[in-house]
């Protein structure tokens, strides 16, 4: 009953900001700007957002294996594809990590290393979007003038640097208390490896170059969506704004982020002196974009071997 509630309250609420976000849109004047040209911006973001998965794939893969839960590259690639499916049909924002998760472990890896890979790939996902965000503050600062905007965009990379931080502080801590509770006893054991990939001098670069990709492919598809419709936005615009909303995009208070990726897009094209309504524009095709690819990884999905085996395979759990 929980879950049911959690998830309708979900669906209330994306409902909900959409409505809102939508009431600043002409969609009739959106699809008169669709031309042949506009198709061949769209298959571009469709390709960039394949390369993101990979390039995601390989960071994976760094962390997987400090994990004790070693990937082939195709597998992982595999399963990155049929997470971005869930992502878009599961009500929660980490429908996509939960499935990875279930498939690394039912490959043999168990349920403890398949968790702490999953996991421990976030956080640092988190990490890397906090300091491209902090770094990029001085040239936000140029474009939002507006004095909310700054303090809304300082306060939620603030709290994402703290929340990051304090993970990574915790994995540094020795106290012996903290392996004696489950929770603080798989957190802790998360956030070492956490620290431990990314202080290492050979997967550190790394992970750290590919996170920072990972990102910036982001907005290289918001660029594609923005020439798709020959929005006036430069994509300097795009790169400062867009990292900040994948950042409250990841909130898990709605369905793959519909509603509340389209008001905080549409705020902060606001808060920077841009049309609000073409921020909702871009939004709203951003979304179309990962949605495509989620029904390229639902047919993955269905011709996969894991579907086919599903619920006769036993799942190994080695400790």
């Amino acid at each position: 009953m929980r879950r049911i509630l959690l998830s309708t309250a979900k669906i209330l609420i994306s409902a909900a900001l959409l409505y809102l976000a939508l009431r600043k849109v002409d969609l009739s004047e959106l699809l008169s700007r669709f031309t042949l040209t506009s198709l061949f911006w769209i298959g571009i973001a469709i390709a960039v957002t394949f390369l993101q998965i990979f390039v995601g794939v390989l960071r994976w893969r760094q962390i997987s294996a400090e994990c004790g839960a070693p990937l082939e590259l195709g597998r992982a690639m595999r399963y990155n594809v049929i997470g971005s499916f869930f992502n878009q049909t599961l009500p929660s924002a980490i429908g996509g990590d939960a499935v990875r998760l279930w498939l690394v472990a039912r490959a043999g890896a168990g349920w403890r290393a398949a968790t702490y890979s999953v996991f421990v790939d976030r956080a640092i996902g988190l990490v890397a979007l906090a300091i491209l965000i902090a770094a990029s503050l001085p040239w936000s600062y140029t474009l939002i003038t507006d004095p909310h905007g700054r303090s809304a965009l300082l306060l939620v990379d603030l709290a994402a640097l703290a929340g990051g931080l304090g993970f990574l502080v915790f994995g540094a801590l020795k106290w012996q208390w903290l392996k004696m509770w489950w929770a603080t006893h798989h957190i802790h054991a998360c956030a070492v490896i956490a620290n431990r990939v990314i202080f290492s001098r050979r997967r550190g670069p790394i992970v750290a170059i590919l996170s920072l990709i990972v990102h910036g492919l982001a907005a290289v598809v918001a660029w594609c969506v923005v020439q798709s419709i020959a929005a006036p936005v430069r994509f300097s615009d795009v790169f400062l704004l867009v990292p900040p909303v994948m950042l409250i995009t990841m909130m898990p208070i709605s369905i793959a982020g519909w509603g509340l990726r389209e008001a905080t897009m549409g705020l902060a094209f606001g808060f920077a002196g841009l049309a609000a309504s073409e921020g909702v524009n871009i939004s709203l095709l951003f979304g179309a974009v990962y949605f495509i690819v989620g029904a390229i990884g639902g047919l993955v999905w269905i011709l996969s071997a894991e579907k086919a085996a599903q619920g006769s395979a036993p799942i190994g759990v080695p400790e």
